[in-house]
């Protein structure tokens, strides 16, 4: 990877005296202080510490991993030293959480975060920070795998989920950074998706001093209405055998008519929605006429499709969630919640609200959705609307959702913005000062996708290093230099594979603008598009 310091010169007079104080050595010393690094810290909570030494272009293994994380290796481009640590939260939990510190430090510290309800260290996000420079950590969520069976009976682990792994995991984070380098961080980040996201929120919320930039997609916020949601799709659709389940097969004739009524809402028929909250989709002209049986709709599992499409409520009418976003029908959504199979986040509901191994997803009523919110366990809704501390603080809060994210509703992440704007009376413009969020059409959950999704909040995630097509180094360029980001610049490889080239790019609007096309000039060309 070139040195970002070459590649963008504009952050040059920023890092200058952290890469001058951080110049690789080639004598051993910076192993030898890696390996010296564990008898140095001084953590009482932890069982053990260890810190080895990782040379650049080699690959980490994690033997012990759990195989439900599927991460039983890391490629690492740069020298670092990988410190490891278990951590006792209470006594009777813990988290597990790695420290990488890059030999060449720009003087920023990162925090990662974690997905689904799992207990995986995203190591690919760690290395990534490290590469460009970031002293980065990442925590095992206060649990190992990607099921909630430790939830059962355990208080302790739950709240860790909730917030206090990954807090926990910045603290001593921070604590770990200046004893290695000899001196404090910078400036602090954090870069998240899905549940990640919603615990960059929940940073946001509750511990507003942890970070100066923070980066979150795709929250899982309102977290027990967003699990009543996901997991509600099981009963609607019923087993494979229902009558109100619909084939697989169906779903990209359904997709087809998404487009053929909401495509052209943007200016352009391209497969693409840019503004999806427009679409009014009725699936109607998809009901089977007399005899035919293919390629179309029973009554039953027409009323199925129309309540995907519909906001959840519960039995006071209220509502729950918002609806499946149209446009979603390929990236995921099929796959994850229309298999007439449980969803992994009913351990949510089988193991911490419930508290019963033998709980039945298909018995999920509406007033279990109440319950679940009622409860609210650690308050892990994260759903807070004053972030007034993290204002004040200078703090600064970029926020994007793809519009094609089939397992978290997009359109609960314009629903959030504006709760805050109504909570702390501040209108767009005075909210851009610190808090801004991004539609991203035609991307996926958290990347993927049709559109011009690659943005840069992962390595797998980006095309770019510059500031304009990257969230996290526009993240750096808001906090470090005061130039917010306007736009997203996204691209699009051919058939998806870089080494094939760009397809195209797109600029992602903040909200509450769209985008829409001009009309002139090749769609694939950014600057045939405004923001409206």
């Amino acid at each position: 990877m070139p040195s970002i310091f070459l590649l963008y010169p504009s952050i040059w007079c920023v890092l200058v005296l952290f890469v001058a104080a951080s110049r690789p050595d080639n004598d051993g010393a910076f192993q030898r202080r890696c390996l010296s690094l564990s008898r140095k810290l001084i953590i009482p909570e932890a069982y053990t510490i260890t810190s080895e030494a990782v040379i650049a272009n080699s690959t980490v293994q994690f033997p012990n991993a759990d195989p439900t994380c599927g991460r039983p290796s890391q490629h690492v481009s740069v020298n670092l030293c990988r410190v490891t640590l278990q951590v006792a939260t209470s006594r009777r939990s813990s988290i597990k959480m790695e420290a990488w510190l890059p030999e060449r430090w720009a003087g920023r510290f990162l925090s990662t975060g974690n997905g689904g309800l799992g207990g995986c260290i995203q190591y690919e996000d760690i290395e990534y920070a490290a590469a460009l420079g970031f002293a980065a950590v990442g925590t095992n969520n206060g649990h190992d795998g990607m099921t909630g069976q430790s939830f059962l009976n355990n208080s302790d682990v739950i709240e860790d989920f909730a917030y206090r792994a990954l807090h926990t995991g910045v603290m001593l984070g921070k604590k770990i950074t200046k004893t290695f380098y000899g001196r404090p961080h910078r400036k602090s980040y954090y870069l998240g998706c899905s549940t990640g996201g919603r615990q960059g929120f929940k940073e946001v919320q509750a511990f507003p001093e942890d970070f100066d930039g923070v980066v979150a997609g795709a929250p899982a916020f309102a977290f027990n209405n967003l699990t009543s949601w996901s997991c509600h799709f099981l009963p609607l659709t019923g087993p494979v055998s229902a009558d109100t389940f619909i084939p697989l097969d169906m779903w990209p004739i359904i997709h087809k008519d998404v487009l053929e009524q909401c495509d052209a809402l943007d200016g352009l028929i391209d497969g693409i929605l840019e503004a999806p909250d427009l679409c009014n989709y009725n699936p109607d002209r998809l009901l089977c006429e007399a005899g035919q049986t293919n390629g179309c709709l029973r009554e039953p599992q027409l009323q199925t499709l129309r309540k995907i499409y519909s906001p959840l409520l519960g039995i006071d009418g209220s509502l729950v969630y918002p609806r499946l976003q149209p446009g979603a029908e390929l990236t995921g959504a099929p796959q994850t919640y229309f298999t007439g199979e449980p969803f992994g986040a009913a351990d949510w509901f089988r193991y911490a609200i419930f508290r019963d191994p033998s709980w039945d997803p298909f018995s999920l009523q509406p007033e279990d959705y109440a319950l679940a919110s009622q409860r609210n366990l650690f308050n892990i809704e994260t759903w807070d609307g004053d972030l007034s501390a993290f204002h004040k603080r200078g703090g600064k809060l970029l926020h994007y959702h793809g519009l094609a994210d089939g397992i978290i509703s997009s359109d609960n992440s314009p629903r959030f913005y504006e709760h805050v704007s109504q909570t702390m009376r501040l209108a767009p413009a005075e909210m851009d000062d610190f808090y801004r969020y991004f539609r991203i059409s035609g991307m996926a959950h958290c990347g993927g996708g049709p559109g011009a999704a690659l943005i840069g909040n992962s390595a797998s995630n980006a095309a770019s290093l510059e500031p304009d097509e990257n969230v996290l180094m526009a993240m750096v360029r808001w906090v470090e230099e005061g130039i917010a980001p306007d736009t997203i610049l996204g691209t699009a490889y051919i058939n998806g594979s870089k080494g094939a080239g760009v397809d195209f790019k797109r600029r992602h609007c903040r909200w509450p603008y769209r985008n829409v096309y001009k009309g002139l000039g090749s769609p694939k060309d950014p600057d045939s598009w405004r923001c409206v």
